[in-house]
């Protein structure tokens, strides 16, 4: 299928001249000869660029142009302008117009510009597309009352770019709030920064935060980018800040005061455009009374405050979280879809779900991989899920010591143990398999 280009000039001479133009380069052609018979043939029509000569009878160029830009914003413009027209075909840029084409037109102007006009709207549609799919990935799964509170926080929260503090518990998905607000914000664009309060030892911290330069201490063997940096114009995520030690807060609070920040072995300043957002899963006011938070840092980042309810606060919406991790399960495996009883959302809906929305997760995934059948039932929930089961290790050992073989026996504690070990880790696999130093692989066939 050819591209579509609508022509728009009240000079036939000009009108027929393109149109010969580009139907010889396989263009799909049409033609009006004023404005309103344009934005007729737009709406009818849909044609996937304009050229849109400026002096015009009646409704002129510029005028049409901010009429499809009111209506069609996403169809590319390239004003067509006569000799000493160069000042207001700038405007016309500045109102929208992707381009400008000078009279006397140039056969190969014309063809690069066109071209140009239509990669550039594809990369358009492209980020439009991504960006749509990036806020589906992120999105805040469910219908009730507490969800719905919550995402009117963000949306209301998102546009502005004061700094923001995400409370609630481990698992209840505070990163995918804050990536949320992110991309409904005013930078959805530019980079999404996450630091990571509890992991980074403290010697390293400075160099984390704010870069250094070649030679600036031993092993700094070339010029680091700190977060700061790296943020820049975008969003800057303190995941977990109240795990952050004491000196290092100060360090954090020095700089968003002054917006400003140094890398280590620089004397230069470097002015700092970051929209910052914070999350923890403690009492920061218990922590400030304890002396293990600032309290001067609290309210800098608790502009606006955010609380992500915990599971158990929610549970009217665990049928449509399961159902989008078991779509997604299937999607990634390419395996059939499983289904889930009633009666098993019913026993995991009066589960209080210490690990919230990620042990959920975890779940899901441990009985897609463990259930053979396509139908997951009650009887396939494990304990603590599932209070009919078997708690007490008596089967399992009934089992191992009916073993009359030593190798077969060794295997088969191999699985019980495993299977033990997934249980108490609320079905993180990955977990499991990195506190006994063995991969997800190895886990996952214990488990089958």
């Amino acid at each position: 299928m050819y591209p579509a280009v609508l022509i728009v000039d009240d000079e036939t001479t000009i009108i027929e001249s393109l149109e010969g133009i580009l139907s010889d380069d396989g263009f799909e052609v049409m033609h009006a000869f004023n404005g309103y018979e344009a934005l007729q043939k737009i709406e009818t029509q849909s044609p996937d660029i304009v050229l849109l000569d400026i002096w015009m009878p009646g409704m002129d160029g510029i005028e049409t142009l901010q009429e499809i830009k009111k209506g069609f914003p996403n169809i590319p413009v390239v004003m067509i302008t006569g000799h000493g027209s160069i000042e207001s075909a700038v405007d016309a840029t500045k109102s929208g117009a992707y381009d400008f084409l000078e009279k006397p037109l140039s056969i190969d102007k014309v063809m690069v510009t066109i071209n140009n006009a239509l990669n550039f709207r594809k990369l358009e549609e492209e980020n439009i597309y991504l960006r749509k799919k990036t806020i589906e990935k992120n999105s805040i799964t469910g219908t009730s009352p507490a969800v719905q509170k919550l995402y009117q926080q963000v949306m209301a929260a998102s546009p502005s770019d004061a700094s923001i503090l995400i409370t609630g518990e481990n698992g209840t998905g505070k990163e995918m709030v804050a990536r949320t607000i992110h991309q409904f914000s005013l930078r959805p664009e530019e980079p999404f920064i996450i630091i990571n309060c509890a992991a980074i030892p403290e010697e390293t911290i400075d160099s984390e935060l704010f870069g250094h330069e070649k030679g600036a201490f031993d092993k700094a063997f070339s010029k680091n980018m700190g977060k700061f940096e790296l943020a820049s114009g975008g969003t800057l995520f303190l995941d977990e800040i109240g795990d952050m030690n004491i000196n290092t807060q100060a360090k954090i609070l020095r700089t968003l005061e002054s917006k400003t920040f140094q890398r280590i072995g620089s004397g230069r300043t470097i002015h700092m455009d970051v929209r910052i957002i914070a999350s923890t899963n403690k009492d920061l006011a218990a922590q400030i009374e304890s002396g293990h938070f600032r309290q001067d840092l609290f309210f800098r980042l608790n502009v606006i405050p955010i609380h992500v309810p915990p599971l158990r606060e929610r549970k009217e919406d665990i049928p449509l979280l399961v159902d989008t991790f078991l779509n997604k399960l299937s999607l990634q495996s390419s395996d059939p879809k499983k289904s889930i009883s009633d009666p098993a959302l019913d026993l995991l809906a009066d589960y209080s779900w210490p690990g919230n929305v990620r042990e959920l997760k975890n779940l899901v995934e441990r009985l897609s991989i463990m259930v053979r059948e396509n139908h997951i039932d009650v009887t396939d929930l494990p304990h603590p899920y599932n209070p009919q089961f078997e708690t007490t290790p008596t089967r399992e050992r009934r089992h191992l010591f009916s073993i009359n073989n030593l190798d077969k026996a060794r295997t088969a504690f191999e699985k019980e143990y495993v299977k033990s070990k997934v249980a108490q880790a609320h079905g993180d696999i990955p977990a499991v398999a990195k506190a006994l130093g063995t991969s997800t692989r190895f886990i996952k066939k214990q488990l089958n």
